[in-house]
C-alpha cells in the first residue's frame, strides 16, 4: 500500500536530513518536498499526502497558519511539527488541530524514525479499515441490487411499491432496461464429463470474464448466473435516453462471445432484447430470449429477439405454458401439478396430425434438455442419469418414448426432492451461496441470514453435513480454486487472492502456504517446471 509524505522546512539541510536519514523507501511512502507554509498548502491541496513533517518557524506562511489552513482541506492528514521553539503555546494549538506529535530541535533522528514508523503503521491499519468497511458496504448494496434483478428475472417479486434501486436516487418509473442472456454452447452435455469442482471453476471463470466484459462501454450492468452455464447481463438505463440501438446491442453482444472464447476457450451464444424493458418485464423478456436459445441450438449463435420471426415449426405459448408448469411443478414438489400437466403435453401432442409429428418430437427434446439443466440446479438429478439421457437422445427417438423419458426423469426428480430432508436443502443452498460468493467477504453471519435460521443452527447443520466447520470448508473451496487459477490462468498472484476472497496479498499467500506447503509462486513454478 503505497502512501506519499510531504517534508516542510525552510532550511535546505535539515530537509535533505529529513529525506535522506528517514528509509522512505524502505517504508514504500513518496516524498515531496516544501519550502514554507504558503508552498505546502498549494502542493498538499493537489497531493494530498497521506503524512506531513513540518516546522513551525518559516518565512512566506510559517507552520500554524499552514496547520490551520491545511486542516480546512484535509481532516485525516497525520501530521508531525518539528520546531526549536518548546513553547506551551506552540504545543496547545498543535494539538487543537490534531497534530499527530510535536518534536523538537535539534532532532533525534532515530527517535523520530521510530515515530514516522508507528504513525506509517497507523496509517496502513486505518486506510485498510477504511477500505474493507468500503468494499463491504459496496458490497452490500451491489448484492442487495443483484438480488432484486435476480427476483425480477425469476419471476419471484413483484413491484408494489416505488423503492430507489440506483446509486442516483432514481424510481423504478425512471429506469429501463436491456437483456443479454448468454448460454454456453452444449453445457449441459459437455459438463456430464466434468466433476463438481470442475464444473465450479468453469462456471467461476466464465463468470469472472462476464462481470469485466463490458467495463470499458462505460454502461451499469449487472451479470447474474441464472443456472449452470446460463448467466445474464442486464443493462440499465435512465428513461427519455435515446434508445438502444440494435447495431450496437450486438456489438456488445459479439464483446461478451469474444470474451469468453479469449480468457476461458469456450464458445456462447448470445440471446438479445435491446428493450427498453421495464423493470416488471425483465421475466418474460429472460423467458423469450432462453426460449430463442433452445431453439436455435447451433453454435456461436447472436441472435435478437426483435429479428427472429416465429417459427410454425416451434413450441407454441401454450406448450412453453407446459414446459413452464413441469418446471414449476417440480420446484415445488407438487405431484399433482406434475400429472395435471403431463397429460395435458400428451393430449396436445396426441391431437397433432401425422404432418405434426416431428414438430412433437422438436418440442420434447426441448423439454428434455430444459428439464436436466433445471434439474442440476436442484440436485435431484444424478450424473447416471444425465448421461443415460443423452445417451438415449442421441438415437431416434419416438414421441412415445421421448414422453415416457420426461415422465420418469419428472417422477424420479420429485422423489429425490421430496426425500431431501430440510436441513438437507439448506445445506444444498448454503454450498450454492458459497459458491456463488467465494470472492466476497462472506461469513457465518450473512448466510444464515440468507437461509432464514440462527447462526449456531446454522454451524451445527453445516458440521453434520460436511463434516467440517465453515470457516475450513470455506478455506478449502477457496484455495482449490485458487490453485486451479494458479495452474490455468496468467493471472497476477494478487489477482487470483482478490477472486478468491483474500484482499491482502500477504495474507492470500500465508493461508496458501498453510494449506498446501509452498507460496502461490512456489506452486505456479513448479508447474512451469513440469513437476
Amino acid at each position: 500500500m503505497n502512501l506519499k509524505a510531504m517534508l516542510v522546512d525552510d532550511e535546505v539541510h535539515i530537509l535533505n536530513n529529513l529525506k535522506q536519514v528517514i528509509p522512505w523507501e524502505e517504508l514504500d511512502i513518496e516524498v515531496g518536498l516544501a519550502r514554507n507554509g504558503m508552498e505546502a498548502l498549494e502542493l498538499a491541496s493537489v497531493e494530498r499526502p497521506d503524512l506531513i513533517l513540518c516546522d513551525i518557524r518559516m518565512p512566506v506562511m510559517d507552520g500554524m497558519a499552514f496547520l490551520r489552513e491545511y486542516r480546512k482541506i484535509d481532516s485525516d492528514c497525520e501530521i508531525i511539527m518539528l520546531t526549536g521553539y518548546e513553547e506551551f503555546e506552540y504545543a496547545r494549538v498543535a494539538l487543537q488541530h490534531g497534530v499527530r506529535d510535536y518534536i523538537s530541535k535539534p532532532i533525534n533522528y532515530e527517535e523520530l524514525e521510530e515515530t514516522v514508523r508507528n504513525i506509517v503503521g497507523l496509517i496502513r491499519a486505518h486506510k485498510l479499515e477504511k477500505m474493507v468497511a468500503e468494499r463491504r458496504w459496496g458490497r452490500v448494496v451491489r448484492l442487495a441490487y443483484e438480488k432484486m434483478m435476480f427476483d425480477q428475472l425469476m419471476g419471484y417479486s413483484l413491484i408494489n411499491e416505488r423503492y430507489v434501486i440506483s446509486e442516483a436516487d432514481q424510481n423504478v418509473d425512471d429506469l429501463e432496461y436491456a437483456l443479454f442472456l448468454v448460454d454456453l454452447d452444449g453445457y449441459s452435455q459437455m459438463s456430464t464429463a466434468w466433476n463438481d469442482n470442475e464444473r465450479k471453476l468453469w462456471n467461476f471463470a466464465v463468470n469472472n470474464v462476464l462481470q469485466e466484459a463490458l467495463h470499458d462501454c462505460h454502461i451499469k450492468y449487472a451479470a447474474l448466473q441464472t443456472r449452470e452455464g446460463e448467466w445474464c447481463l442486464i443493462v440499465q438505463f435512465f428513461k427519455g435516453m435515446l434508445p438502444l440501438r440494435e447495431e450496437k446491442a450486438m456489438a456488445w453482444a459479439a464483446k461478451l462471445r469474444e470474451a469468453v472464447k479469449q480468457h476461458v476457450k469456450f464458445t456462447v451464444s448470445v440471446g438479445i432484447e435491446h428493450g427498453p424493458i421495464r423493470l416488471d418485464g425483465l421475466s418474460e423478456a429472460y423467458k423469450n430470449i432462453q426460449r430463442l436459445l433452445l431453439v436455435n441450438p447451433l453454435s456461436e449463435q447472436l441472435i435478437s429477439v426483435k429479428n427472429k420471426s416465429h417459427d410454425h415449426s416451434n413450441p407454441t405459448v401454450s406448450e412453453w405454458q407446459l414446459i413452464e408448469d413441469i418446471v414449476s411443478g417440480l420446484r415445488h414438489c407438487d405431484r399433482a401439478k406434475i400429472e395435471r400437466t403431463l397429460q395435458s403435453l400428451q393430449s396436445n401432442l396426441l391431437a397433432m396430425s401425422e404432418q405434426s409429428l416431428v414438430r412433437a418430437e422438436r418440442l420434447l427434446h426441448y423439454v428434455v434438455i430444459h428439464l436436466l439443466r433445471e434439474m442440476r440446479e436442484m440436485d435431484v438429478v444424478s450424473t447416471k442419469e444425465e448421461e443415460a439421457v443423452w445417451k438415449n437422445l442421441q438415437h431416434s427417438v419416438s414421441v412415445k418414448d421421448l414422453l415416457q423419458m420426461i415422465a420418469e426423469l419428472v417422477h424420479r426428480s420429485t422423489d429425490a426432492a421430496l426425500n431431501k430432508k430440510s436441513s438437507e436443502l439448506l445445506m444444498i443452498s448454503a454450498k450454492d451461496y458459497i459458491t456463488r460468493n467465494l470472492s466476497s467477504d462472506i461469513g457465518i453471519e450473512e448466510i444464515a441470514d440468507h437461509l432464514g435460521i440462527s447462526c449456531s443452527y446454522f454451524s451445527l447443520l453445516f458440521k453434520n453435513h460436511f463434516g467440517e466447520t465453515f470457516v475450513e470448508y470455506l478455506t478449502k473451496q477457496r484455495m482449490e480454486l485458487a490453485k486451479s487459477l494458479l495452474l490455468m490462468s496468467d493471472k497476477s498472484i494478487t489477482q487470483i487472492g482478490s477472486l478468491v476472497g483474500y484482499l491482502e496479498r500477504r495474507y492470500f499467500t500465508k493461508v496458501f502456504q498453510k494449506y498446501t506447503g509452498m507460496t502461490p509462486s512456489e506452486y505456479r513454478e513448479r508447474k512451469d517446471a513440469g513437476i
